[in-house]
């Protein structure tokens, strides 16, 4: 079971053992406090965590079976449990065959197979709770259902994609961000990729949408400025190039479709920002069909060449690439 699931059940059924499997943070926390609040009631007294290195399992088995003198149930829990699983493998086949009554063991640990007898004997009799990260179109949904089953708003898809390409796909930065905007629109309002444009990101998210503006607009040197701008800030040349591709993806999607209708129309189906279709179809008609057509690979091309591919440098690589969408070479 995935971590989204299990905290999509207000009221789970905790068994004697539970494993956290995956190095999601973000997910490890929320199922943490799911089960403190189902198993203690939130009770810090019934909580015990032990770090997995060098920690005894007697020390742990102990912990167990001792009865609370506050609640009804107790919850332990082993950190970083890889090597604990590991050095004590027998023992805790053993332990889930008998397990303590009133106790929950929590294994956190990275790296779970399932073709273990312990894996197996878990998934008939305890829990297992895959606390992964999410990529691409998984990512996506978590955060439109995010919004709307915890924040009571839409966001937009296209607007989920801007979100994870500005921010990352670490969780708990996105989850933040999502906090805000939802604060700024109120309930029952839609997030869009405008909103998102305008409120998240500050100063770096400015300067990229400066230097992708350029870039269309046919002013090169300002894009170069705000390059030079963003890397000697310290930003990382693949975020760059996912503000870039972002903007330049679509302008790629439109020309397709414009072979089969009018540009202004495919640009708006494309999810050009309406205020942007002017702007848009004038690139592409500054461009031509044959450099136009050519966008997505220019994107592909230099992702594979920043991720080692090319020797060249990396600032020596953006540059290069702003000046193929800008017509000039």
């Amino acid at each position: 079971m995935h971590a989204i699931d299990f905290l999509k059940n207000e009221s789970p059924a905790i068994p004697a053992v539970v494993v956290l499997a995956g190095q999601q943070a973000h997910f490890q926390h929320a199922v943490l406090v799911r089960l403190r609040e189902t198993v203690i009631a939130d009770d810090d007294a019934g909580l015990t965590r032990f770090a997995g290195k060098d920690t005894e399992f007697k020390t742990v088995i102990d912990e167990l079976r001792t009865v609370s003198m506050w609640g009804d149930r107790r919850l332990v829990m082993v950190d970083d449990a890889d090597d604990f699983v590991s050095d004590h493998r027998a023992a805790l086949e053993k332990y889930v065959e008998a397990p303590a009554k009133k106790s929950v063991l929590v294994l956190q640990v990275k790296s779970w197979p399932k073709t273990t007898r312990l894996a197996k004997q878990l998934a008939q009799s305890g829990l297992d709770i895959e606390c992964s990260e999410l990529k691409g179109a998984a990512l996506s949904k978590w955060l439109i259902e995010t919004a709307r089953e915890t924040h009571h708003v839409t966001l937009q898809r296209d607007a989920a994609g801007l979100l994870i390409e500005l921010i990352g796909e670490e969780l708990g930065m996105l989850a933040q961000e999502l906090d805000k905007l939802a604060t700024f629109v109120g309930p029952k309002q839609s997030i869009t990729a405008e909103a998102v444009r305008g409120l998240v990101g500050g100063w770096r998210t400015e300067t990229t949408w400066a230097m992708t503006d350029g870039v269309r607009d046919g002013h090169l040197a300002e894009a170069l400025h705000a390059l030079d701008q963003l890397l000697d800030a310290g930003e990382a040349p693949l975020k760059l190039l996912g503000g870039i591709g972002f903007v330049f993806r679509k302008l790629a999607y439109a020309t397709e479709l414009s072979r089969s209708q009018p540009l202004p129309q495919a640009l708006k189906e494309a999810g050009v920002f309406p205020r942007d279709v002017t702007a848009a179809e004038q690139y592409l008609r500054r461009m031509g069909r044959v450099k136009a057509e050519r966008l997505l690979h220019m994107l592909v091309s230099i992702d594979s060449g920043l991720k080692g591919s090319n020797p060249l440098p990396d600032r020596v690589q953006m540059e290069h690439l702003l000046f193929r969408l800008s017509g000039a070479v």
